[in-house]
């Protein structure tokens, strides 16, 4: 569905749902009671075909589309800052890869009278444990997390840049009943006061529609205040859009919704961070482990002492005595358990998530597609019958206004329904990870995952 849109003074109606045929209309001022009449019956059907939604220009390929997107919230101050953290992590995943460490070089130079005794030594000190090699692990699984993370903040940044666009064109649709509900009354007016110098209609009946008129001002501004409020939201989230070309295309909405299996959700970027996250925990704790145990250090050395050439090897360990680092140990290993626990209610959370995610979305699609029945057969007539009703004298202009505001709040109601239609139908989409393309994590994910 699209919202309607006015070119010029031509409206086209074009909707994948409702097929309905609907006539070209143009509006022109009145200057005679037949042309008041034409413009009243115009203005009501302008009124009924405003739930559509029309295209604002003629959109490129979803392909198309979907890179513009991502070229837009890429651009966003929150994503370059992701970018910067994944960077960041990234770099800090190489230093875990380094080597622990570096050789020493030791001098030593002393005049013992008439002699310069001196020497040079060269020490290394061993990772006998092989803290690097976990380490190393440790390094992979910080950037998968990192990847994730950033996958995930590109992920909420889109739903909310997709939340922007459906509440903007609801909005639009919103402005342009008020305008519409406005012109016609305007134009009811006119035609009012022709009757009633006419003697058909009394006093009454001009002060009603007036009175009508004057509230539909205000309703004008708010709906053009809501208006202007939504876009600028999308212009935050957007900086390169223009309401020409930033209309959701009708291809971007699956067809059809599968419910995605166990092993997709835990690729989600939410799943697959805390899961990543849960792994590097794991490998500190065995980091922190090998940190507990000694690594011997040796070195050699040669000089001179008393004019002797000299050469000699050094060995030394540290004394795990007054001080085993059992303490780290086991808090690294609570911390592990903490955040396996935290990856597991995530996990959890997500699938109920995702559960009431398609049961919001199954309800108000099928609110929605009744709605439309209901409107698709009656949108026309029930137009033409109280036009009809009211210029014959069988429906008093009392109950003609109250007619047309209860068509509007109808109108008004469809595109609220329709919104949070879109809304569900996006939350559902994000909550299984499908609402945009994302490289997939590489990693091997299972909830059972144990070592």
């Amino acid at each position: 569905m699209n919202l309607t849109h006015f070119i010029g003074r031509d409206l086209h109606v074009r909707s994948p749902l409702l097929s309905a045929p609907f006539k070209r209309i143009q509006t022109t001022k009145a200057t005679s009671l037949r042309r008041l009449s034409l413009l009243t019956f115009n203005g009501t059907k302008l009124l009924c075909t405003c739930l559509l939604f029309v295209p604002i220009f003629a959109h490129a390929q979803n392909q198309n589309w979907e890179s513009w997107f991502s070229s837009q919230i890429n651009k966003h101050p929150d994503i370059v800052a992701a970018k910067e953290q994944l960077l960041s992590t990234g770099a800090l995943a190489d230093a875990s890869e380094r080597a622990l460490y570096n050789p020493e070089l030791s001098t030593d130079y002393t005049r013992n009278g008439d002699n310069n005794d001196y020497s040079v030594g060269v020490e290394q000190t061993i990772d006998l444990w092989d803290r690097q090699g976990a380490r190393r692990q440790k390094a992979g699984f910080m950037r998968t997390a990192a990847q994730a993370q950033y996958q995930e903040v590109v992920l909420n940044k889109s739903a909310d840049a997709i939340d922007a666009l459906i509440n903007w064109r609801a909005a639009r649709s919103a402005a342009v009943i008020a305008k519409s509900q406005q012109q016609q009354l305007n134009s009811l007016l006119e035609l009012v006061e022709i009757r009633q110098a006419a003697g058909d209609l009394g006093s009454i009946d001009a002060e009603l529609t007036f009175l009508s008129l004057s509230k539909q001002f205000a309703q004008v501004a708010g709906a053009e205040a809501q208006l202007q409020m939504a876009e600028a939201i999308v212009r935050e989230l957007l900086p390169d859009w223009e309401p020409e070309r930033g209309r959701i295309p009708d291809e971007f909405w699956p067809s059809k919704v599968a419910y995605p299996s166990d092993e997709e959700l835990l690729k989600h970027p939410k799943i697959a961070k805390a899961y990543a996250q849960w792994l590097t925990q794991k490998e500190e704790a065995e980091v922190t482990r090998r940190n507990a145990k000694a690594n011997p250090t040796f070195g050699i050395n040669a000089g001179r002492e008393e004019r002797e050439n000299v050469v000699g090897l050094t060995f030394s360990i540290p004394l795990n005595i007054r001080n085993n680092y059992s303490a780290e140990t086991r808090s690294a290993e609570r911390m592990a358990l903490e955040t396996e626990a935290r990856f597991r209610a995530q996990y959890q959370k997500l699938r109920f998530d995702l559960q009431g995610a398609f049961g919001a979305w199954q309800s108000y699609n099928q609110q929605f597609s009744q709605w439309q029945s209901l409107v698709k057969s009656r949108i026309e007539s029930s137009a033409n019958l109280l036009e009809k009703q009211w210029r014959s004298g069988d429906l008093s202009t009392t109950n003609y206004l109250l007619a047309l505001n209860q068509r509007a709040e109808s109108l008004l109601s469809g595109i609220e329904l329709e919104k949070q239609t879109r809304i569900a139908l996006k939350n559902l989409m994000l909550q299984s990870g499908r609402l945009i393309d994302l490289p997939p994590v590489q990693h091997d994910f299972s909830i059972d995952h144990q070592d």
